[in-house]
Order: structure tokens, then sequence, then C-alpha cells
């Protein structure tokens, strides 16, 4: 959590939530992994990570459980006030043909998603 120095924004970032939440799963067993498509990287890194396939706008982790009709968990992390970007929006609606997508905005988002999506499996 940032801290409340110099009146410095209290909410946590994207990158502090989606840790706690691969944390979380660590703690429960939930197995999950971080799809790093984002962030800032040398030209040449990036248009070599571009020919292996990777993807600008494709959700930040997944769980590969499936459940019924679905082939497994995506989770788009965002802060309170982050938006989706129409790389974004294009992907969550692909996958969601396939799978089940979720936007989580808070640690306490993120768990409800994966306990609501792991408790569909019952």
């Amino acid at each position: 959590m940032k801290t409340a120095a110099k009146g410095k924004n209290l909410e946590p970032s994207e990158h502090q939530i989606q840790s706690a939440l691969v944390d979380w799963c660590a703690l429960n067993g939930v197995p999950i992994f971080a799809i790093p498509n984002g962030g800032f990287r040398h030209i040449a890194t990036a248009r070599k990570l571009q020919r292996e396939g990777v993807k600008p706008g494709v959700p930040d982790l997944f769980i590969p459980i499936v459940k019924a009709g679905k082939g497994g968990l995506f989770i788009e992390m965002k802060t309170r006030k982050g938006r989706i970007r129409p790389d974004q929006a294009f992907w969550i609606a692909e996958l969601s043909l396939q799978y089940q997508v979720d936007v989580c905005r808070s640690l306490d988002e993120g768990i409800a998603s994966i306990r609501s999506y792991l408790d569909a499996m019952q």
C-alpha cells in the first residue's frame, strides 16, 4: 500500500492488488499464473516477444481450471479508477466466448471472483 506521506494516494496500485491476489491463491492452493503483456520494454525485446505471441490487452491472470462450459478463469486487474483499453475490451469479449473473464478492482473482488468460479464447479 502507498503511504500517506505528503498527501499521497492511499489506494493500492494494480501491481499491489495483483501480487496480493497471487499470494492468496498460493496460500489457498489455487493454480494461477500471470500473463505479462504490459509494461515498458526495450524495442528489441518488445519485437521479440511480439514474434513469440505476446498480445497486448490479454488479461493479467489465468486460472487453468475447467468448469461446466468454461475453459478457465481470466482476470483483468485494475485499480478502482483504472480503465479498460480498447485492446483489453477486444480480448475480454473474445475470451468470454469460451472462458470466464472478470475485471477485478480490489483484492476482495479478485477473491470473490475466484471463489464464485470455483464454487460453480461443485
